[in-house]
């Protein structure tokens, strides 16, 4: 699909050109009887944002799970938590990406970025400085705002100046430090309702990435004895 059909372009059409490339992936989704457990691994397994609850008999969607309401409602009810988990720091339980950290320069085109989305598998990137430290984050959301704005011709801009034009309140960068407490975080990511937090050091440069995905896993998947992180 070429850039100035993407408005007329139909979503028919697209899964069509999927499952004629073999990359079509079925629905994924859960029934009401089963359990928070298997929301948590379905979305971390597939490596989905969404997770649809669906009534078997008549295929109603009953409701939408996400990696963010699951874990405001193990905040909510904190004594599900165990107290040890939540004293330790990000740096003793190793949770998040902190080897080869994608990122991008404020500097660069948006178009850059979309490459590395692509190339790298990932869903946000903080934005560097020249200095290398972390003064943003541009995710896919703000993609898809280029093109509810029908700016997405314009891809040559720089990223600064596409967060500059952001004209809806999307996620921005929220930092942690190593010496934080999974209390802390977990106290950040629900009260602010964000995806991830960059793990920074004391002068802003980028260490890694806690993501809502990375605190499930740790807390509900890996007590099972499961990875579904690189499963």
């Amino acid at each position: 699909v070429q850039i100035y059909e993407v408005e007329e372009h139909k979503i028919e059409s697209w899964r069509g050109k999927k499952r004629e490339a073999g990359s079509f992936k079925p629905l994924v989704y859960i029934s009401p009887s089963n359990s928070l457990f298997d929301a948590v691994y379905s979305l971390i397994k597939h490596k989905i944002h969404r997770l649809p609850v669906i009534e078997p008999i008549s295929g109603n969607v009953l409701h939408i799970l996400t990696h963010k309401r699951i874990l405001k409602f193990l905040h909510i009810f904190g004594s599900t938590i165990p107290k040890p988990f939540l004293k330790k720091t990000v740096q003793e339980l190793c949770i998040g990406t902190f080897r080869d950290v994608a990122v991008v320069p404020e500097t660069a085109p948006v178009y850059t970025a979309l490459e590395i989305f692509v190339d790298r598998r990932v869903s946000a990137l903080p934005v560097i400085n020249d200095a290398g430290q972390v003064v943003g984050l541009y995710s896919r959301f703000d993609v898809i705002h280029l093109a509810a704005q029908k700016t997405y011709n314009n891809l040559d801009m720089s990223v600064r100046e596409a967060l500059r034009q952001r004209t809806v309140c999307l996620e921005g960068v929220l930092t942690c430090y190593p010496h934080e407490t999974m209390e802390d975080i977990i106290d950040r990511i629900a009260k602010e309702q964000v995806h991830r937090l960059v793990l920074v050091d004391e002068n802003q440069y980028p260490r890694g990435i806690v993501s809502l995905s990375d605190i499930l896993q740790a807390l509900v998947l890996t007590p099972a004895g499961i990875n579904a992180l690189n499963s």
